[in-house]
């Protein structure tokens, strides 16, 4: 069993001096760490020239644990042997910390590290990680790896707290400024930025900001000031979740709310989080979700008749969207548009949802990361619970769960009829458990009583149509005009294709088995592009010219994956040549990538799960699988297709390049 923990990075805004002074003044004990009962030192060597002090302590610990647990594993205390290495020259301590008691049944190993900001060298950084592996413990390996694990989160939540401590201990006793080691010799050339002293506080403003987000590491000030308030063990998931897909996914990251949302709605699994994610970002890729805001333009129908839109901000500064559903065409507006206009009107309201609560994270001072909805129910009746109009709901409901996790905030549904339990008992079993219990419900007048709307909205911000002085913009809805409908060949075309898959072909292989695309280029400078994401295990990817012709019939059953190229005994060199390395694409990872060919042919892209290949722990698939896709365009017509474009991993031949 191992259970890990990665921090946030904290930031001090004393200089490194001040804060390893700081440090220091934690030994023997400190009455601030009530668990930290002593310490000795072991060994302490500095180097010749005074740089570089290493330190050894034996550190006795207090166990925190049920009277009775104490008695069954037999000691009051344990001790850790911690290793401290302070370089002077670079502004740098480093330690590790392993455990000495029970070292054969429990492996911890804690890694420290304070260093100078990147941005400010007038402030100091702090990391720290953990590992606890219990590999056995009387039978009591979970209590124990529970209790370890809880008494480590709560000892590191007060780690700030006692370096601000002692520095107001160190300023009480007149220390406001320790000078930085130089050279015997007074020689400074090793610090092009070594002022003579450090003084205590700060000298430039914070630079964690919004921009923070472009770093893998994340500060804690950041993450109070643009995420919000995360217990240590959340905090410690969001950074181990940040790191992990920083090495998988080479090209911009999504933002940091983006993975908590992910990680809230997986209560803070990183491997489900990540699945999830890594589906909805190829989602995103195939409908081309990013640039819905700025491409999609809706219909008369839509603009006239869907009685929907922002209104202002509710009392927690969210962005607030109103839903007239009850005064809603359902049929009219499905018949006049078809089902993927409404359901990318759906995609559409999220994406502005996103917006905003950036947008109003900035302009309150504080964290916004979800937004409002208010439902006005008044006029449902029987008409709204038309079959196609509540499959298009449920499918709306189904990718904003899948998509857009964590992003309401409060629900309030107001004036609800009699016939809405039944639309509720169809469509609540759709909506995810912690979703759910967002939502609240008034029927008829009960919204205007005290503790009604006025709860969530200030007086002056009521819409009119509900008895507020509030203006609300958006259409009043109502039944759509026939001649709006749309015919029936318009409403095949405009069937929805959203929820299908694309241009993008989904692709499951077993152990030993190769995927291959047959291409024929007829003639040389053809541009062959390929775009494919790996959603589960390690795949080869090749891209090779056939040296032998082959057989249309071959070809198709070679395009329907019946023939492995390398395991029907063909050569390199003598059936076909490689025209690009062979690349190893890893389980999450998305590949974009070119090739100008040189030659005429048929070329082969291929796609092989090679049996030294690693299941990944998480899951033990016994398949791998990849969705892909490909273009063939003649050089004259290439102008950077869409599969180069927002590349997380671009391979680009030499040839290509030149």
């Amino acid at each position: 069993m191992v259970q890990e923990y990665q921090s946030p990075v904290r930031v001090y805004k004393y200089p490194f001096e001040i804060v390893m002074a700081a440090y220091e003044r934690r030994f023997p004990t400190s009455p601030l760490i009530p668990v930290f009962v002593g310490s000795e030192v072991t060994a302490d060597t500095t180097t010749n020239d005074g740089s570089i002090r290493t330190t050894e302590r034996r550190c006795k610990l207090v166990v925190e644990a049920p009277y009775l647990l104490k008695k069954i594993i037999g000691v009051d205390y344990v001790y850790f042997i911690q290793k401290n290495v302070l370089d002077l020259r670079e502004r740098c301590l480093n330690i590790e910390a392993t455990n000495e008691t029970f070292s054969t049944r429990v492996n911890v190993l804690e890694k420290c590290r304070y260093y100078v900001h990147p941005e400010n060298s007038e402030w100091t950084c702090y990391e720290q990680s953990a590992l606890l592996d219990i590999k056995y413990f009387l039978g009591f390996e979970s209590t124990m790896e529970k209790l370890g694990m809880k008494q480590y989160i709560q000892n590191i939540s007060k780690g700030k707290e006692i370096i601000e401590f002692y520095v107001d201990e160190l300023k009480k006793d007149g220390i406001i400024s320790i000078p930085r080691w130089i050279p015997s010799g007074g020689d400074q050339s090793c610090d092009l930025n070594n002022p003579e002293e450090s003084p205590i506080g700060p000298s430039k403003d914070s630079p964690t900001t919004a921009d923070s987000q472009s770093k893998i590491w994340l500060e804690d000030e950041y993450i109070k000031r643009y995420i919000g308030e995360l217990t240590p063990l959340q905090e410690s998931k969001l950074v181990q979740f940040k790191k992990q897909l920083s090495q998988l996914q080479k090209s911009k990251l999504p933002s940091d709310t983006t993975l908590l949302r992910f990680l809230r709605a997986t209560d803070f699994n990183i491997e489900k989080a990540r699945e999830n994610l890594s589906q909805s970002l190829i989602w995103r890729k195939k409908h081309n979700i990013d640039n819905i805001l700025s491409e999609h333009e809706f219909p008369e129908a839509i603009k006239k008749y869907f009685p929907c839109g922002w209104h202002r901000h509710d009392k927690e500064g969210r962005p607030l969207y109103i839903l007239r559903l009850g005064q809603m065409d359902v049929k009219g507006l499905l018949k006049s548009v078809g089902e993927d206009c409404l359901l990318k009107q759906a995609m559409h309201v999220c994406e502005e949802g996103l917006k905003l609560t950036k947008e109003a994270t900035h302009t309150s001072g504080k964290p916004i990361t979800t937004w409002g909805l208010l439902v006005d129910l008044e006029g449902l009746n029987m008409r709204h619970l038309w079959r196609p109009g509540v499959g298009a709901l449920l499918r709306i409901i189904e990718i904003v769960e899948s998509n857009y996790p964590e992003t309401l905030g409060q629900v309030l549904i107001i004036r609800a009829p009699r016939v809405f339990p039944v639309l509720w008992t169809l469509v609540s079993t759709f909506i995810n458990e912690t979703t759910r219990q967002k939502f609240l419900f008034y029927g008829g007048n009960d919204y205007q009583s005290s503790g009604g709307l006025t709860e969530f909205l200030t007086e002056d911000d009521v819409p009119d149509f509900l008895g507020g002085p509030c203006k609300v913009k958006i259409p009043e809805g109502g039944f759509v005009p026939k001649n709006l409908y749309l015919k029936e060949g318009e409403l095949e075309k405009e069937a929805c294709t959203i929820t299908e898959d694309s241009i993008y072909q989904s692709v499951t292989l077993t152990k030993g088995q190769a995927h291959e695309v047959f291409i024929d280029v007829e003639e040389s400078s053809s541009v062959i592009t390929w775009d494919f994401d790996v959603m589960r295990q390690d795949i080869n990817f090749n891209v090779l010219r056939l040296l032998i012709e082959i057989q249309p019939s071959t070809l198709l059953s070679c395009a329907r994956g019946n023939l492995n190229v390398i395991e029907k005994g063909w050569k390199e060199g003598e059936h076909y040549e490689k025209v690009e390395q062979t690349i190893l694409c890893h389980d999450g990872e998305s590949v974009q990538g070119s090739h100008l060919t040189t030659k005429r042919g048929t070329y082969v892209l291929q796609w092989y799960w090679s049996p030294d290949s690693l299941i990944i722990s998480s899951g033990h698939h016994t398949k791998a699988k990849i969705m892909y896709y490909y273009e063939m365009l003649k050089s004259a017509d290439y102008r950077g297709s869409m599969s180069s474009l927002m590349s997380a991993n671009s391979k680009f031949s030499c040839l290509s390049n030149r």
